[in-house]
């Protein structure tokens, strides 16, 4: 997270300074750091970025940007679920008179009690799964934030343990799903008996025109429509509760499931990063004219360089380079500010030594560039946000992935 002093520079762009390596060019990386409170900028002692941490660095497009919302925060309990108990109103009982249309009315009545018998077997169906939900969602945040802490205090890259902790947190989650596979299906049975209710609504109505008919008939046809009407609402309020529910758990779990993601990689480097990237953006901003299926070199839009600032640089000059940490940092601020932002991810390869060693950096430039990708979509950023291309660059001194806002 950002402390409060560094919050009041508007945040721009980033570069992780890997392997000890040296700054390029002030021309392409000019130095600036946060800002005092008290206005004053730091100073270029300062301004010099040990190896694997993340500077912040103002832009343009930046600068002009909003803060339109906060990162997701950690530990977030599930949405609340439905409150209701649904509990029907018996119809009320009526005596026959021995016409075709009392005959009627007994009848409708009695497929009113078979409904609303129905609908009270769904209300402890609906209960009863709330309650399992509540139980799973609880026991999945405790194990969730008992990872996190662990990770926060410093643990071993891999962690067995943490790895069987998160195991366990999968399973959890995947309760929670089966527990909305089960309002599905109750909601299901609920709609075919709203279908079943409106039925008898139009049938109590259509006695009314029934011959045959005394004065208590029309009177306890009157009652009966009273009671279909009351079960009528009770229904829609049921099934409307049920969809609310079903929305709101949907979401929930689908995000769980990014942040579940995004702890694995935590886990894997043995550091803790944050909730998934996911829970930052908004909408799947496409990316014209892009190929998001491998790395294309001769896409001008993308591809190029000149005039452009990066976000992120990741030089691969040893092997193992740890960058998660820092890339994560950069893009959830990146994202904070512009939620819709778009990314262009470009593997850089130096033009140095003969055209084959070229050819050779080149390839590991587009594996790295690659992984990456993965490791940003493991963090939760969707895939459609990025797009991967190549180029060379004679101010590259190595093999480097650079990450631009777009």
């Amino acid at each position: 997270m950002v402390d409060k002093r560094s919050s009041l520079a508007l945040v721009g762009v980033a570069t992780i300074l890997l392997g000890g390596c040296s700054f390029s060019s002030d021309s392409l990386w000019p130095m600036l750091s946060g800002e005092s409170p008290s206005g004053e900028r730091a100073s270029a002692s300062a301004a010099s970025a040990a190896p694997g941490k993340v500077e912040i660095k103002p832009s343009a497009s930046e600068r002009s940007a909003q803060a339109t919302m906060s990162s997701a925060p950690l530990g977030a309990q599930p949405p609340k679920l439905g409150s209701t108990n649904f509990s029907v109103q018996p119809p009320q009982p009526g005596k026959a008179t021995g016409t075709f249309v009392g005959n009627k009315v007994v009848q409708l009545r009695d497929d009113l009690a078979r409904l609303q018998s129905s609908i009270t077997q769904h209300n402890g169906n609906l209960q009863t799964v709330r309650k399992t939900t509540r139980t799973n969602a609880t026991a999945y945040h405790a194990r969730v934030a008992g990872i996190r802490s662990r990770l926060q205090v410093g643990t071993t890259p891999g962690n067995p343990a943490l790895v069987n902790e998160w195991n366990q947190a999968q399973l959890q989650l995947e309760a929670i799903n089966n527990d909305i596979g089960q309002m599905n299906a109750l909601a299901n049975r609920v709609a075919a008996d709203a279908a079943m209710s409106a039925y008898l609504l139009e049938s109590t109505r259509a006695a009314f025109g029934l011959s045959g008919a005394v004065d208590e008939d029309h009177r306890q046809l009157a009652i009966l429509e009273d009671d279909v009407n009351r079960t009528v609402v009770l229904i829609d309020r049921l099934l409307t509760e049920l969809s609310d529910d079903i929305r709101r758990q949907s979401t929930y779990v689908g995000n769980e499931r990014g942040d579940l993601n995004t702890l694995a990689l935590a886990i894997k480097n043995g550091e803790f990063f944050g909730s998934s990237l996911a829970s930052r953006s908004y909408g799947a901003t496409a990316v014209g004219g892009s190929d998001r299926t491998g790395l294309s070199g001769n896409r001008s839009s993308v591809g190029s360089l000149a005039g452009r600032r990066p976000l992120v640089v990741i030089r691969f000059d040893r092997p193992n380079v740890n960058y998660q940490q820092a890339l994560y940092t950069a893009v959830s601020r990146a994202l904070e500010r512009r939620p819709n932002a778009s990314f262009d991810l470009i593997a850089v390869t130096p033009l140095k030594g003969s055209t084959a060693k070229v050819a050779i950096d080149s390839s590991k430039a587009r594996r790295n560039a690659q992984a990456v990708l993965r490791a940003l979509t493991d963090m939760g950023l969707p895939p459609s946000r990025v797009a991967l291309s190549a180029t060379t660059s004679a101010d590259a001194s190595g093999n480097e992935v650079r990450l631009f806002v777009r």
